[in-house]
């Protein structure tokens, strides 16, 4: 047992009290969150030369923070992105140790200093209609797996669904009527729902056909031998059918995260605010999302030719569509 009785117990209520029931965070960020502190547990042992078992909370050090996040540079590898990542799950753990152990306040502010490093943002990539046009046409048309994985790549372009919520998608969380829709389990224990178009419901009501045995509320949509794909499972399906759309000059490599960005780009692109962008993809800081108007290059060249005074040669015609356009001011009328 650890010398410091409070240790295991204190670190179990981080978990189960702090992280699932307080921030209600996914399962998966609970995951990221148990990677750091194993890590952070692993070292503090190492250095002090003894058990995990053996660690007391005293063993937690702002000289051995700093320790492990030289570590995962140097000795790891780890790029500025993972140090800043595991930097903010133990900000998060010491803010919590410093409200339930007041002895350990000086130790925690100095951990609480600790700054993030500044990292340029990694470039957002996407695929091209054409491109997305061509993959999708470019898919197996035999057989219950090549319908699964159409029915899988054509939901994720649709929705902009993170892999995880296309993993935890469970029938009940489909509305395949006339109107058909989706609800979606995103970060922060929070529910969107997202519209599906007419083929994608299609696909799902052949998919959910073709399942052997009963249909329940809770049997998982996208499934691989009787059991729900895993979020590497989709991984491996996107990569097995989209790897040929990678592109070693700008480093792109086509993952479930692509079709994400890839629907947001479009979106933005069919002329839709990036506020009901926000919404659609589950962002809760729009900040997110104003990035997808950064990379939208075919929309600034859009922009420009509009903007180009009327008598310059070349200049692109300007079409009001919100007062020309009959259809736009009928669906607005019907919101």
């Amino acid at each position: 047992m650890s010398d410091d009785p409070r240790l295991g117990p204190l670190l179990h209520s981080f978990f189960v009290d702090h992280l699932i029931t307080v921030k209600g965070l996914r399962p998966a960020s609970v995951r990221s969150y148990r990677d750091t502190i194993r890590l952070f547990l692993c070292f503090v042992a190492a250095d002090k030369r003894c058990a995990i078992t053996r660690l007391s909370l005293g063993d937690f050090t702002f000289e051995r923070t700093v320790g492990l996040l030289r570590h995962l540079e140097q000795d790891r590898g780890n790029h500025i992105r993972t140090r800043n990542q595991r930097l903010a799950a133990l900000h998060t753990l010491f803010e919590y140790i410093a409200g339930r152990s007041p002895e350990m306040l000086g130790v925690c502010q100095q951990v609480a200093a600790i700054p993030m490093k500044r990292v340029a943002p990694p470039e957002t990539r996407f695929l091209e209609r054409d491109e997305i046009e061509a993959l999708l046409a470019g898919l197996p048309r035999a057989g219950r797996l090549a319908l699964r994985d159409r029915a899988l790549l054509l939901f994720l372009y649709n929705t902009g669904a993170r892999v995880g919520e296309a993993a935890d998608l469970r029938v009940g969380h489909l509305d395949l009527g006339d109107h058909p829709r989706v609800r979606l389990h995103g970060k922060g224990d929070k529910w969107r729902t997202c519209p599906l178009w007419g083929q994608t419901a299609e696909l799902l009501r052949s998919l959910l056909r073709s399942v052997d045995g009963p249909v329940t509320p809770e049997t998982a949509v996208f499934s691989a031998h009787d059991h729900p794909l895993t979020r590497f499972g989709m991984y491996k399906i996107v990569r097995r059918h989209a790897a040929r759309f990678d592109d070693p000059r700008t480093g792109r490599r086509i993952s479930p995260h692509i079709f994400r960005h890839t629907a947001a780009v479009h979106l933005l692109e069919a002329g839709v605010e990036v506020n009901v962008i926000r919404g659609w993809l589950g962002h809760a800081d729009l900040t997110t999302t104003n990035r997808y108007a950064e990379i939208n290059t075919r929309a600034k060249e859009a922009a420009l030719r509009a903007l180009e005074p009327p008598n310059t040669a070349g200049a692109f015609p300007i079409k009001r569509i919100w007062r020309s356009d009959e259809s736009l001011l009928k669906w607005l009328a019907s919101l």
